[in-house]
């Protein structure tokens, strides 16, 4: 494993330790990673447009009938299987790939494409979710029972959404891919240790190669949920990994870009209708304008209590009114999350009370500058966050351009901590990451400006109660794990 640490940060925790049987783990989101290293990077048609022809085809849509109405944006169904091709018996050594791979899927993903191909809204599907195949069992077995029209159909009856596009993956070509990227950069507030997978991080930002990101991928290495800890790694991993083929600048080196196009598409496979087009459709919405804030991040909450079926074993059933609201967002192509970024919030028609934020607002600097041509807007911006007691210069500036239509907080890798507060703040701004830029967190006032939003220090509030599950989170509020 290599792994090169970039910055080390003071935070401490107890290294925690689960003793487990060594069981077998799938290759989770993997393959879906693939497809996301190659779209997230933009590539345009003088790359993809010749690939067409290496993509293997699956008839995923045959015989279907009674299909959810069409939506407004375009769905597409990603699938990763079990299936290790092109990794030596050293490599499955190496990586703790013990067993045999099962006839099932390991990923199950929702990625929906907003009809302006302006945002990407990817929902996971729990793998063990308690499914009709017609026969009872486990969203994962459908693939295995009846192939990728199974597994689709089977999707569209659960969620309520029809599905579009269908893209399977096999994980051969996985590390390969994320090594010619020349790794993702992830950031940890603590350090990780998984004695099952092999997985050993420090705290702070890592750049992680293929293996380490394969490991990280696979790990449930915090006690309670393993299968929620690992959806959650995903989601970070896929945040950062859009975060790293956008600062690379792929899209302006070709050689690099064909490179990478081979290695992401030498494992998929995708329906008979998916074309090139489709898939730079899927890139411009992931890359998008904004960089991680264009992309949201959800899984399905599932009720607390395992549900058990005989024959079958241990489920997970969805929480009904948790899932109706996120496919019901989708299928009226709304996002999942907020103006902040976070979950949507429910109205309240009571003035709310102060975020709860974990670093006090004194504590944290601000320099404020104005990107607009709005005369003073950098002067009351610095106004209004010194009255919720953070600490401002006082010395507003002005940007050399005047277009800024967002609101951005550049801050340092190094206290993410305080731009999550500041974040808070300024619900709508972006966060944006900038190594050595200090101990002072620089805002450029864009044309979004609505105020700011009171916060106060303290104890958060304790977890909610069941269901369990990953709140959605667009990617730029994906920070340090």
């Amino acid at each position: 494993m290599t792994v090169a640490r970039r910055r080390q940060q003071p935070a401490a925790a107890a290294r925690r330790t689960r003793k487990r049987p060594p069981v077998r783990r799938g290759l989770r989101v993997l393959g879906a990673v693939s497809l996301g290293i190659l779209t997230a990077s933009g590539i345009g048609h003088a790359v993809l447009g010749h690939m067409d022809d290496r993509l293997a085809r699956v008839d995923a849509f045959a015989g279907m009938k009674n299909r959810p109405s069409p939506t407004k944006g375009t769905n597409f169904l990603l699938v990763g299987t079990d299936v290790r091709r092109g990794l030596s018996q050293s490599q499955r050594t190496g990586l703790r790939l013990g067993g045999e791979p099962c006839d099932c899927t390991d990923t199950m993903m929702l990625a929906h494409l907003s009809r302006d191909g302006r945002r990407v809204s990817v929902v996971a599907l729990p793998r063990d979710s308690y499914a009709e195949l017609p026969r009872a069992g486990k969203l994962k077995w459908a693939w295995g029972v009846g192939g990728p029209a199974l597994a689709v159909s089977t999707v569209e009856k659960m969620t309520g959404v029809k599905v579009d596009h269908y893209a399977e993956f096999d994980f051969g070509s996985f590390m390969k891919t994320v090594d010619r990227i020349g790794g993702v950069d992830l950031c940890f507030a603590r350090p990780l240790r998984d004695p099952v997978t092999g997985l050993d991080l420090p705290a702070g930002t890592v750049r992680a190669d293929g293996g380490t990101a394969l490991r990280y991928v696979r790990s449930g290495h915090l006690p309670g949920s393993p299968d929620l800890q690992r959806m959650q790694n995903q989601q970070r991993f896929l945040a950062a990994l859009v975060r790293r083929v956008t600062d690379i600048g792929l899209l302006q080196n070709p050689v690099k870009l064909d490179q990478v196009a081979k290695a992401a598409l030498g494992s998929v496979r995708a329906d008979r209708q998916t074309k090139p087009d489709d898939l730079i459709a899927l890139a411009t919405g992931l890359r998008g304008g904004f960089g991680a804030r264009s992309v949201e991040f959800a899984t399905v909450p599932v009720d607390a209590t395992p549900f058990r079926v005989q024959g079958v074993g241990t489920t997970l059933r969805w929480d009904v009114k948790g899932a109706q609201r996120i496919f019901e967002a989708l299928r009226e192509d709304r996002p999942l999350t907020g103006p902040d970024g976070g979950p949507l919030a429910t109205p309240s028609p009571s003035a709310p009370e102060p975020a709860q934020v974990e670093v006090p607002p004194k504590s944290i600097r601000v320099q404020v500058n104005n990107g607009t041509t709005v005369n003073g807007l950098g002067a009351r911006v610095d106004k209004e966050l010194r009255r919720l007691g953070f600490r401002t210069t006082g010395t507003p500036g002005n940007t050399v351009r005047h277009d800024a239509e967002y609101t951005v907080i550049h801050y340092d890798p190094g206290w993410d901590r305080s731009a999550k507060a500041l974040g808070t703040a300024l619900p709508y701004a972006e966060l944006r990451r900038v190594s050595g830029l200090g101990p002072t967190l620089r805002i450029t006032v864009g044309a979004d400006y609505d105020g700011v939003t009171p916060v106060r220090a303290g104890e958060p509030d304790p977890p909610a109660a069941p269901p369990v599950g990953l709140q959605p989170m667009r990617g730029d509020r994906i920070l340090c794990g």
